[in-house]
C-alpha cells in the first residue's frame, strides 16, 4: 500500500508543460534488469522495458514513441523541463546499457523523454529501484 501511495502522490506533483507529447492510458516505463534489491558487480547491464508505447531514435515526430532516459542516484528532475545532464541520454532509441558504478547502494530509475527530450504528459516514469554493487 505504502508503494502504491508513493506512487500515486508522485504522479500528482509531476506536471508537463501543454508543448509535451501526450503519452496513452496504460504507458509504463520499467527496468527489466536489474531487479529492485538485486546485487551487481561493479560494472553490470541495465535492460529497460517500455509497454504501451514505442522506442524511437530523440527527434523523430511518431505519435506514441519516446527515448529512455536513466536516473542514476538521483531525484527526479521537474517534469516541465526538458532532460538535464541529471540523467543519462539514450536518445539513439537504444533499450539497454552497460553500467560502471562505485561499490555501495545505488538507485535507478526511468525516465521516457519526448522527440525533444521532455517527458510525456503525462510522465512515463518507472518506479525506482535500489541495488547493492559488489
Amino acid at each position: 500500500m505504502k508503494k502504491l501511495l508513493a506512487i500515486t502522490g508522485l504522479a500528482a506533483l509531476l506536471s508537463t508543460s501543454a508543448f509535451a507529447a501526450s503519452s496513452p492510458e496504460g504507458a509504463a516505463a520499467y527496468i527489466i534488469s536489474p531487479s529492485d534489491g538485486a546485487t551487481v558487480p561493479a560494472t553490470f547491464k541495465v535492460i529497460f522495458g517500455l509497454k504501451g508505447m514505442g522506442v524511437a531514435p530523440a527527434g523523430t515526430d511518431k505519435e506514441n514513441t519516446g527515448h529512455h532516459h536513466l536516473l542514476v542516484d538521483g531525484e527526479l528532475p521537474p517534469m516541465d523541463t526538458p532532460m538535464t545532464d541529471q540523467v543519462k541520454h539514450f536518445g539513439g532509441g537504444q533499450t539497454e546499457t552497460e553500467l560502471t558504478l562505485e561499490p555501495g547502494t545505488h538507485t535507478l530509475q526511468l525516465i521516457l523523454g519526448d522527440m525533444a527530450h521532455q517527458p510525456h504528459d503525462p510522465p512515463v516514469v518507472s518506479d525506482q529501484i535500489t541495488i547493492t554493487v559488489e
